[in-house]
């Protein structure tokens, strides 16, 4: 069990005040707060070894590519990858799942072919394939949803065919919290033929994680979402997919040899990295994973548990009262830290630029998932994310915010 009030004095902007009222960050789906330890192995970098990585044949050179490939180890552990050959840096999601259209999808897809994915996906998740589609002559096909904003797996037998070439989809929603059925799908999809591509956007700064339980093909994820620096994400790759990969980039560092009028590529998985990489951020994400490992994961998805269920059960009230829908699964066991609700009575916009003036922060919007707003029927939503460092005491004064939001713009606000 996580001792929150001690892990909270690990974070320094918690002590902050925003209008002169404590912070209560809810914003963490969008990006987490880091740790002193995090800021701390940044400083280092910068003041102490300072230097480009993998050429240098000097102190500062060898350490800093040290400290650099310790981290890919890292990363490859936390997620249970069985080498660090398949374990690519790039900087975040959206570009790991960019790289897997640009090289494999472009490879592999053609006149014909279906790409399977969710009604729930982040336009990261959704854009690419829909220019691969169009470019390779292949279609995109969707799993629907439940009413609770589940996956529809009914007809998943008839939506997964021969011509389905890959699986992509989130193993968190960013919106609705739901947590996908990963393994199954991907059991499903590989009897298919099919590979499978995982963003694991959300779901791995929260859940264990382990990419050989889950047999998937690729899985992506970003450092900025679990408490490391921005600009510094991971694509990790299956051994047996990732070789027969072309690199997309061309450049310095991921060749082997160059003449006038060709060239060779480095070792895997160096190939995919072409030039200087982001070198100080990719070693404090290795302080990040060392953090959530010191907490351990299965405490981290206990204390989200908890404070989710806590949060669902203080908005049962306005819900009761139909004053606020909340998006999800009921069952918090199938859902992450995430709850995403939408009032008639006030604009998602202006909620949080009220809650913001109680030193509340929450995101408003469409959450980069505009078809999936469609299908909720609303234009955006307010959407309140935890981690481990939030309490009970924040669920309650976002709560009491929301009432008074709703009052306030329906005119029955108590006059004083």
């Amino acid at each position: 069990m996580l001792d929150v009030k001690a892990v909270r004095k690990d974070f320094p902007i918690l002590s902050r005040e925003v209008y002169g009222k404590p912070l209560v960050y809810l914003d963490n789906a969008a990006t987490s707060q880091k740790p002193a330890q995090v800021i701390q192995a940044l400083v280092d970098y910068y003041e102490s070894y300072n230097s480009n990585i993998h050429r240098g044949v000097h102190a500062l050179s060898m350490e800093a590519t040290d400290r650099y490939e310790e981290s890919r180890r890292k990363f490859a552990a936390f997620i249970g990858a069985p080498s660090t050959t398949g374990v690519v840096l790039v900087r975040n999601t959206t570009e790991a799942i960019n790289l897997v259209a640009q090289t494999w999808a472009r490879r592999n897809l053609g006149p014909g072919d279906e790409i399977l994915t969710t009604h729930m996906e982040h336009h990261s998740n959704l854009v690419p394939w829909q220019q691969v589609a169009q470019e390779r002559g292949a279609s995109l096909r969707f799993i629907p949803l439940t009413h609770e904003q589940a996956l529809d797996l009914t007809n998943l037998d008839s939506l997964l065919t021969p011509r389905t070439k890959l699986l992509t989809l989130n193993h968190m929603s960013n919106v609705l919290g739901t947590i996908n059925p990963v393994k199954e799908l991907t059991e499903a999809a590989h009897r298919a033929g099919a590979r499978v591509l995982i963003d694991g956007a959300q779901s791995v700064p929260h859940l264990k994680t382990d990419v050989t339980d889950l047999d998937c093909d690729f899985l992506a994820f970003s450092g900025h979402k679990m408490m490391g620096p921005t600009g510094i994400g991971v694509l990790y790759v299956k051994q047996e997919v990732i070789e027969d990969m072309d690199p997309f980039l061309h450049g310095g560092e991921m060749v082997l040899q160059v003449w006038d009028d060709r060239a060779t590529w480095n070792d895997l998985p160096m190939r995919f990295e072409a030039g200087t990489p982001n070198i100080a951020d990719t070693i404090a994400l290795g302080a990040a994973v060392d953090y959530l490992e010191s907490l351990g994961m299965d405490n981290v998805r206990e204390h989200e548990v908890a404070i989710t269920e806590y949060a669902l059960n203080a908005f049962r009230e306005l819900e009761e009262s139909e004053e606020v829908r909340v998006y999800g699964p009921r069952d918090v066991t199938q859902r992450g830290g995430i709850v995403s609700f939408y009032s008639e009575a006030v604009h998602p916009h202006d909620l949080g630029t009220m809650l913001d003036r109680e030193g509340i922060a929450i995101r408003t919007g469409h959450h980069c998932a505009m078809p999936l707003m469609g299908r909720l029927a609303v234009p955006a939503t307010a959407r309140a994310s935890f981690y481990v460092y939030n309490t009970e005491e924040e669920v309650d004064l976002l709560v009491a915010a929301v009432r008074e939001s709703i009052r306030y713009f329906s005119g029955t606000r108590a006059r004083t």
